[in-house]
């Protein structure tokens, strides 16, 4: 009789414990799809860490699709790339063994500074080029430098023409080519002074022949 009731009350302290281990949580599937907060477009490949387990980490398929076996209560993070870190928890009062959601993640803007790249590789490269260019002392110079007839006459060469001199030079052409147009027969016999000269030719030759006459 005293080991039976030993052996029950060791059985109803070990069933308390158990109750009482986050090993007899109950355990859900936990699914959800994530997308754009602005555009509702998935976001694929999220790192999905689920943070009361150890920060047990998932990652969502390029659809924006995750499942996992997870307990009611558990607090879940959500990072991406080019995105703000989401902290959202799992409800802890859920009826179904299975619990899907809806993920939103905000798209994070960061704006990065200036970089200036420089063509010399090294500080005595540029020191040594520094060194010997030829500056002008003021404004002025400098800008005598840039109107000379030298520097037009070099701009002039390099420099493509632009969109208003290919078309003044396209006009000038056709009206060229329309004015040549009418100064030019092929055929004679379609040139009205072509036959003014004819007919003066037989004029000239019948007169001639009646004063032989």
């Amino acid at each position: 009789m005293k080991y039976s009731l030993t052996l029950l009350l060791l059985l109803f302290i070990g069933t308390a414990f158990a109750q009482e281990s986050p090993g007899s949580k109950k355990l859900i599937q936990f699914s959800g799809i994530i997308t754009d907060v602005d555009s509702n477009t998935v976001v694929p490949y999220v790192t999905v860490t689920n943070l009361t387990n150890k920060g047990q980490r998932y990652a969502a398929n390029y659809k924006g699709y995750f499942s996992f076996i997870a307990h009611p209560g558990d607090t879940i993070l959500y990072s991406a790339v080019g995105y703000r870190d989401l902290l959202q928890a799992i409800p802890t009062q859920i009826d179904d063994s299975k619990y899907t959601a809806m993920v939103k993640l905000k798209a994070e803007i960061v704006n990065l500074p200036t970089v200036r790249v420089y063509p010399w590789a090294t500080v005595e490269d540029f020191t040594r080029d520094f060194m010997a260019m030829k500056i002008a002392d003021d404004d002025f110079a400098i800008a005598m430098r840039n109107l000379s007839q030298e520097s037009i006459s070099e701009r002039i060469q390099s420099l493509p023409r632009d969109a208003s001199e290919i078309s003044g030079i396209n006009f000038r052409l056709n009206h060229d080519r329309a004015l040549n147009k009418n100064m030019v027969q092929t055929n004679p016999l379609l040139n009205p002074f072509a036959w003014g000269k004819l007919m003066q030719s037989i004029f000239k030759g019948d007169k001639s022949r009646s004063e032989g006459n």
